[in-house]
């Protein structure tokens, strides 16, 4: 018998007090899928997630997992309890002959599990939940913001294994690099319904754009219509009453699926405005030197930024990423050389761990009692860029509604208090933004308005990223730190810098690994390299015609996919929805013969002494 999908939702609602979060939600996870699931901050992704997983209770609706599938889910605050040690919470699923594979895990994501589990943050906490769901190996995994605290070494290296996993996924990120990189379908959670795109997160927001114009203008005919049938109930209605009440009940739905068309969630009315003006050089550094103890930070680097630039710096965790910026704002002093700043600064910081918000202080609280920002004598105004305006309206313009204003800081989620931190910054004036890690919990959306902001900010910006797209939107230049003493400086964004070192990053890849010990890992080996001599006439055909065949073999793999993402394929029509199942299992297996054949050439042309 053909197996059923992994996982299916059919008609799901729930509500959180007086607001809707999803309502007759439908989806199917497939083996094998590859799913983004996007929407607004706010708009219920890590619910419906957890509804999938089944650690949330809908208030309608029906949650179908076939007996003998596991579902892992990625805990965004693990409870480690009754563990000593990171390792011992990742290791306790699994069996100690299996040990090696949370080890393999933890090496992957850079996590060392031996940090007792009271002294470890909230990043190593989420880690170490990664390299537990990983080391699993469940059927089907939910990871909700996985990236969050990864270095751009760990993200390559979870890029790489989600690409070769035969498990199922579902993916919520912020990462449009990363999302584009590995899904075939794409989930948006949009005003309480579940939108769906059997295509990847790549196609999306083309997709998106255009439905949003065709919402216009059936909301533009919608209105005409209302119009029309509200002058006939003013103008007719007392002679006709009784026999066009249908018209009138009409008319009241249409006015209904109005309200509903326009409950579209606006954007975050975020601006910097004038800055200041500050001198042509804005920070100089001369010859800085930096160590911990034995270890160097940077080695007699020069360097200097000037009015308008904005510069990334990229590199694994523990480079000195953070430590430099803190050199270059005078914050900590080099052990050698100098750092000079130019006349006129004004900095404002957006910092990775929003130490500036107090969590036991209000929204209210934390703009009002800001030295910056109050009013003299108005405790319900604060100063935006040299005018008043009233708390309320401007944490409305940050998407926080009137009954948050005097909630806690702690009760935010991290994308909420992201936007917090920002109201804060974007009220003052300043002509030097520096943003450490600005990425970590902003939907796509807000994400996208603040790229479009720091393109236009007359300013400086420098910025400390692991997110490939937004250093590419923003960046002028990137400044490379190995995390070997050298920092090495690019013109350009990420993928100009890749291009410029010769297609890969300037530090060490924790992929970069040989054939064999991928094909044990189970990442998909490298199909582009060029064929060698050495090989025999046929196995050099082969060898150049397995690509095709691979490719084809994936063609088909994602039309099946397709075909029984439909949430009612099953119901409707179980012979073909057996049959699609049937020849996906068998195109998955014939895919993984022709990549093991494809690699057994590849290690042949490469045992004789060949590059590949």
């Amino acid at each position: 018998m053909a197996a059923a999908p992994l996982l299916q939702l059919k008609g799901i609602s729930l509500a959180l007090g007086d607001k809707t979060l999803f309502e007759g939600a439908d989806l199917v996870v497939p083996e094998g899928g590859r799913i983004a699931l996007v929407g607004r901050n706010g708009s219920g992704k890590s619910t419906l997630m957890k509804v999938m997983a089944g650690l949330v209770e809908p208030d309608r609706g029906e949650i179908i997992t076939p007996a003998g599938i596991a579902v892992g889910y990625m805990e965004q605050e693990p409870d480690l309890s009754g563990f000593a040690t990171l390792g011992d919470y990742a290791r306790a699923p699994l069996p100690p002959e299996e040990g090696w594979k949370t080890d393999a895990a933890a090496e992957g994501l850079d996590i060392d599990l031996s940090i007792p589990a009271p002294e470890a943050s909230g990043g190593e906490r989420r880690r170490a939940a990664l390299v537990r769901l990983l080391a699993r190996s469940p059927d089907l995994m939910l990871l909700d913001e996985p990236t969050n605290h990864l270095d751009i070494l760990a993200i390559d290296w979870l890029e790489a294994h989600l690409a070769a996993t035969r498990a199922a996924f579902v993916l919520i990120s912020h990462d449009r690099a990363f999302l584009s990189a590995l899904t075939r379908q794409t989930l948006w959670l949009d005003r309480g319904r579940v939108r769906k795109i059997n295509r990847g997160f790549a196609d999306f927001e083309a997709w998106r754009d255009r439905l949003m114009e065709e919402e216009a203008k059936s909301l533009h005919k919608l209105e005409q219509r209302i119009r029309a049938e509200s002058r006939w109930a003013v103008e007719g209605i007392s002679a006709r009453r009784k026999r066009n009440q249908g018209r009138l009940r009409r008319l009241a739905e249409m006015r209904r699926a109005r309200a509903e068309w326009i409950r579209t969630p606006g954007k975050a009315e975020m601006a910097f405005g004038a800055v200041p003006e500050s001198g042509r050089l804005v920070i100089e550094a001369k010859n800085i030197s930096k160590r911990f103890g034995a270890r160097a930070i940077v080695e007699r680097l020069s360097l200097k930024i000037m009015r308008g630039d904005r510069l990334a710096l990229v590199g694994p965790n523990g480079a000195g990423k953070t430590t430099l910026i803190r050199i270059l704002m005078k914050e900590i002093a080099p052990d050698g050389g100098h750092v000079r700043h130019g006349i006129g600064l004004v900095p404002a910081v957006f910092d990775q761990d929003r130490a500036a918000l107090d969590p036991e202080a209000t929204l209210w609280e934390s703009l009002t009692l800001d030295p910056a920002l109050k009013v003299s004598g108005r405790s319900d105004q604060v100063m935006v860029r040299g005018k008043p305006k009233h708390v309320v309206g401007y944490l409305r313009e940050f998407l926080f509604d009137e009954a948050q204003a005097r909630a806690p800081v702690g009760s935010l989620s991290g994308g909420e208090k992201a936007r917090l931190l920002l109201a804060r910054i974007m009220a003052r004036e300043h002509n030097l933004l520096v943003l450490d890690e600005p990425t970590n919990d902003l939907d796509i959306e807000t994400l996208d308005l603040l790229q479009e902001l720091i393109a236009d900010y007359e300013g400086t910006v420098l910025l400390v990223s692991h997110d490939r797209d937004f250093i590419d939107r923003v960046a002028t230049a990137t400044l490379a730190l190995p995390g070997d003493a050298r920092a090495l400086l690019f013109a350009g964004g990420w993928s100009d810098m890749i291009a410029q070192n010769g297609g890969t990053p300037p530090f060490a890849s924790r992929t970069a690994d040989k054939p064999r010990k991928a094909a044990k890992t189970g990442e998909r080996p490298d199909r582009k390299r060029k064929r060698r001599a050495g090989l025999s006439f046929t196995e050099r055909h082969r060898f150049d015609t397995l690509p095709g065949e691979i490719e084809r073999l994936e063609g088909e793999i994602a039309k099946l996919e397709a075909l029984l993402a439909d949430p009612d394929l099953y119901a409707r029509d179980r012979a073909k929805f057996d049959k699609a199942t049937r020849l996906l299992a068998e195109r998955r297996e014939k895919l993984a013969t022709l990549e093991e054949e494809w690699l057994a050439l590849a290690e042949k042309a490469e045992s004789a002494g060949e590059t590949g």
